[in-house]
């Protein structure tokens, strides 16, 4: 697929609206001061490559690394709300999703800017420190990244290890806040029991573990529990999580995962969440927010025009307003 990135359009093929449920943007614009959010190159989706891949809508992660010294984490968290509104918030055309009703409202020429928080590491155990972040416009969360935290363990610690008692106190607070926990990096024995606590679920990015066995992967079992949880499962583009470890993966094999999600839970509860910004090896032919619409087109060799159109955009768009019907 050719684009022409002055109008935005791509030559020959459809142009699909994308929300895309991930990206780690906001970890690099709070490290590198030098960096710009409108077109730097070393930002995989910088605002010229989503409007070039006619990203509508990108979430943008909160992700506070666990090398930093627990003391410190939350003030990076701080810092990475300050860069989302000192360098995404301005930018013209963006609008700042705090109620998930804006999305049906933008305009054409408009984009929407949603923050979520990955892994709660950086709230220990002070309440108080969640609230001040949902207050900042947290739309998601994730209770942990990787590792074990004050509420849980990640997925790369003893799958049989549950949720710590403080989790509970998290849970329903954002319960009560119709907040969308967040799925993707919970080990196996947290992903079940949140399932029964979580008002509000989904797994941002991740992929079927039937077809790679990666443990940041959900199997047929927990993917059909989240829908009928009233979730949704958004696809990741990190090769090791598409190709059994591998550094390198195609858009043919992404879309193997979506063929299989597809088959287990219907078309309207697939969707995308890239991880660019937070992954160091990509997918041929998708290597950037401006690549979207190759995934798109290909996906069009496989799948209507409407059922694309679903899994690209309208299928979270109808999630996200039937929340508090």
């Amino acid at each position: 697929m050719i684009y022409n990135l002055n109008n935005k359009k791509p030559i020959g093929g459809k142009f699909m609206k994308i929300i895309d449920l991930h990206c780690d943007v906001l970890n690099k614009l709070s490290r590198f001061e030098d960096m710009s959010f409108l077109y730097d190159p070393r930002l995989d989706s910088n605002f010229e490559r989503l409007k070039a891949g006619n990203v509508k809508v990108q979430v943008f992660a909160i992700y506070v690394h666990p090398k930093v010294p627990i003391e410190q984490r939350f003030q990076m968290a701080l810092k990475q709300v300050e860069a989302f509104k000192k360098f995404v918030l301005t930018t013209p055309g963006v609008v700042h999703i705090t109620e998930w009703e804006q999305i049906k409202e933008l305009q054409e020429d408009e984009f929407g800017a949603v923050l979520s928080l990955e892994g709660c590491d950086c709230i220990g155990t002070d309440i108080e420190k969640l609230k001040i972040l949902l207050d900042a416009g947290v739309k998601l969360v994730g209770l942990t990244w990787n590792y074990e935290n004050d509420v849980a363990y990640g997925n790369l610690e003893d799958p049989n290890k549950g949720l710590k008692p403080f989790a509970k106190t998290v849970i329903n607070y954002l319960n009560e806040r119709d907040i969308i926990l967040d799925v993707a990096h919970l080990n196996d024995a947290g992903f079940y029991e949140l399932i029964s606590l979580a008002k509000h679920v989904i797994a941002s990015h991740s992929n079927s573990r039937t077809i790679c066995a990666n443990p940041r992967n959900l199997t047929d079992e927990q993917v059909k529990l989240l829908i009928e949880k009233g979730g949704r499962v958004h696809v990741v583009f990190y090769p090791p999580f598409i190709e059994n470890e591998k550094e390198q993966a195609t858009i043919p094999q992404i879309i193997d995962h979506i063929k299989h999600l597809v088959k287990l839970v219907g078309v309207e509860n697939v969707g995308f969440g890239s991880d660019f910004d937070g992954i160091d090896f990509k997918v041929d032919g998708l290597t950037n927010a401006s690549e979207y619409q190759n995934l798109t087109n290909a996906l069009l060799q496989h799948f209507s025009e409407e059922e694309v159109r679903m899994m690209s955009y309208n299928g979270f768009e109808k999630y996200v307003l039937s929340l508090k019907a």
